[in-house]
């Protein structure tokens, strides 16, 4: 560990120089009936509930009366070694998705023979003896600190991932306000449209500007339009594709401005960014001394959980309308879910004690500096690049070679791709990451005839290098 950040290479085996990655990037094909040989067809075309059939491990049931389980065991032993490879493999070239791997959890290997089962109300004791509430606590007080909310005024538990973090925040607003219509803006997480969905909700989408912020001239338009229904707002602390954030003192001024005093829910989406704004000078701030309601930040993100997880609080007089007893646990309910991890609170817990505000500050800086240096060395080299203000998200022309996109797993959207600048993302990573794309781009353009797209619909003339924009 160095400076208080862990180094993913310290903890896995160097591979082997005759190690080729396309080996194991798509599953071994073994002798051993019943597992499934590699799919020779290479497309990518979706086919909802039939793309991994074509390359999963297969189970291949033991016999009744089989005693020898040597041959067996090395089976395994030897697909999950492949399958480790894979791991290390793949997470070299991640770039694309919000996840910190810059972790070393290795002293709570010895809790994984246990079974931690967080039912029900994290404040009340089940039943069930084999929970780590003490530990959830004590996380969800530390985030109650961060976002500036008594102890006695906040409730909160820790969610399965982010998604359930929106669905949770949503359901709440939903039900302080039954008849109230849900504001979001376009560019926010499929989350938000998926709890719009579930819970047959009345829905606005909201206009974006080009940065990916919502646009609160659209907002108050369509406020004004429903004057007579609350409003349930989703704010974006960090939006999926740009890493954009809501300006939250605007939107809630527009709120009141158009007459919705008391007769509005803000539910804050900071999923990845919820966790670094509060180091971020100028940054503006995420706090419940303004009138929000809830806000859900991931914990697999940018705190680096090895599980999905994430953090939701909410309002401790807000919850009332959801919460219920529950006899069979001995406990009472107010959560999505009915069994949660046990586990991720502890891991959470151990991150939070040993970097601290200081450690995440630390590792906020690194990143921001970093996604200026990734901007800056792409429009060097002519490639067009957006950064936000508060982001370390750098967007970028979408790669033309769709293997170069799953070889670096970028997250793309229509002409436009992104890379998350994460703990784990050091300067050797951005320039290995650069150099390729540089090489690669000279194949794809280099013959004159074909061109990069123009982007500027998406980030901006002024970040568009195309041949039109360059000059």
């Amino acid at each position: 560990m160095i400076n208080g950040a862990m180094n993913l290479s310290e903890k896995v085996e160097p591979l082997p120089e005759e190690f080729d990655p396309k080996e194991i990037v798509s599953p071994v094909a073994l002798e051993l009936s019943g597992v499934l040989k590699e799919c020779a067809d290479k497309s990518r075309e979706i086919v909802l509930g039939r793309n991994v059939h074509t390359m999963c491990y297969t189970i291949n049931e033991p016999e009744a009366d089989d005693d020898i389980t040597g041959e067996r065991e090395a089976y395994m032993a030897s697909v999950l070694a492949r399958y480790r490879k894979s791991l290390v493999e793949r997470t070299k070239h991640h770039l694309g998705y919000p996840y910190n791997l810059d972790f070393d959890y290795g002293a709570l290997s010895q809790l994984q023979h246990f079974s931690i089962n967080n039912l029900g109300d994290p404040f009340i004791e089940s039943n069930y003896g084999v929970h780590s509430r003490q530990f959830e606590v004590g996380v969800l007080d530390w985030f109650a600190r961060l976002w500036e909310l008594d102890k006695n005024e906040y409730w909160g538990y820790i969610t399965n991932c982010g998604t359930e973090g929106n669905l949770h925040g949503i359901l709440v607003g939903r039900e302080v306000f039954p008849d109230g219509i849900l504001y979001a803006s376009r560019e926010s997480h499929y989350s938000v449209f998926k709890a719009a969905r579930m819970y047959r909700m009345e829905f606005v989408k909201v206009a974006t500007l080009v940065s990916g912020e919502i646009d609160c001239a659209d907002f108050e338009r369509k406020l004004l339009l429903n004057k007579q229904k609350p409003a349930i707002v989703n704010v974006n602390i960090g939006t999926t594709v740009k890493g954009a954030v809501d300006d939250l003192d605007m939107v809630i001024e527009t709120l009141e401005k158009s007459g919705f005093r008391d007769q509005f829910y803000i539910h804050c989406d900071g999923a990845l960014f919820g966790l670094m704004m509060p180091f971020v000078k100028r940054a503006p701030k995420v706090t419940f001394k303004k009138p929000i309601d809830s806000v859900s930040v991931s914990g697999h993100k940018f705190v680096g959980c090895p599980m999905p997880c994430g953090v939701q609080i909410t309002r401790l007089k807000n919850i009332n309308v959801l919460s219920n007893n529950v006899e069979y646990l001995a406990s009472r309910d107010a959560t999505i879910m009915g069994s949660r991890n046990g586990h991720a609170p502890i891991f959470l817990w151990y991150t939070l004690n040993r970097k601290g505000y200081r450690g995440f500050q630390k590792e906020v800086q690194k990143c921001l500096r970093n996604a200026h240096y990734l901007k800056d060395r792409l429009v060097e080299a002519g490639i067009s690049a957006m950064l936000n203000e508060l982001s370390s998200t750098v967007v970028l022309e979408r790669p033309k070679d769709e293997e170069f996109v799953r070889r670096w797993q970028l997250a793309c959207e229509g002409n436009i791709a992104h890379v998350v600048v994460m703990p784990n993302v050091t300067i050797e990573k951005i320039d290995y990451f650069l150099a390729e794309l540089i090489k690669s781009r000279l194949i794809w353009y280099g013959d004159g005839e074909s061109k990069p797209p123009c982007i500027a619909g998406d980030i901006g003339e002024e970040n568009c290098c195309c041949s039109r924009h360059n000059t």
